[in-house]
C-alpha cells in the first residue's frame, strides 16, 4: 500500500511539473513561423492590415526573421521563462506605399526590441514590448 501511494505521489509530482513547464514559455514552443493577427496597444489591438503577409519565424538556432509588411528583418532571440530577449535586429529600409502598412511595421519592429514578455499555446503567440506600450498577436502558420 505504501509503495502504491509513493508511486501515485511521484506521478502526481511529475504531472504538476510538466504542466508548470508547459505553461511557461520555451524556445521550442515558439519555434516555427507565425502570421501577424493583430498589433497595437495591449488594451486595444487592431487587426493586421489585410492582404499583407506579415510573417515572423523563430529558428531553432536562436535566429528570428521575417517580413513585417514592406521590409524583411532578422536578428537573434533567447527565451528565459516568459521573456524573449531580441538582439541585433536589423531590417531593410524600404518605404511602405500605404501608411497603414508602415504603421503596422513600426509597431511590430518596436515590439521586437529588448526583453519582452510573451504567452504561447499551440496556435497563438502574444508578445508585449519591453515598456508595455505595444503588443503583437500571432497565429501559427
Amino acid at each position: 500500500m505504501q509503495t502504491k501511494s509513493l508511486y501515485f505521489l511521484t506521478v502526481f509530482a511529475l504531472v504538476v511539473g510538466l504542466l508548470a513547464a508547459c505553461s511557461r514559455g520555451s524556445s521550442e514552443a515558439i519555434t516555427g513561423s507565425w502570421q501577424l493577427a493583430s498589433y497595437g496597444s495591449p488594451s486595444d489591438l487592431a487587426p493586421a492590415v489585410p492582404d499583407v503577409d506579415t510573417t515572423i519565424t523563430f529558428g531553432e538556432d536562436g535566429s528570428v526573421s521575417g517580413n513585417v509588411g514592406c521590409n524583411d528583418f532578422g536578428g537573434d532571440y533567447t527565451v528565459d521563462g516568459d521573456n524573449i530577449t531580441f538582439d541585433n535586429i536589423t531590417s531593410t529600409l524600404m518605404l511602405c506605399a500605404e501608411p497603414a502598412v508602415g504603421e503596422q511595421e513600426t509597431v511590430v519592429l518596436n515590439t521586437l526590441s529588448g526583453t519582452t514578455t510573451f504567452t504561447v499555446d499551440s496556435q497563438a503567440l502574444s508578445i508585449i514590448s519591453e515598456d508595455g506600450s505595444s503588443a503583437i498577436s500571432l497565429v501559427r502558420k
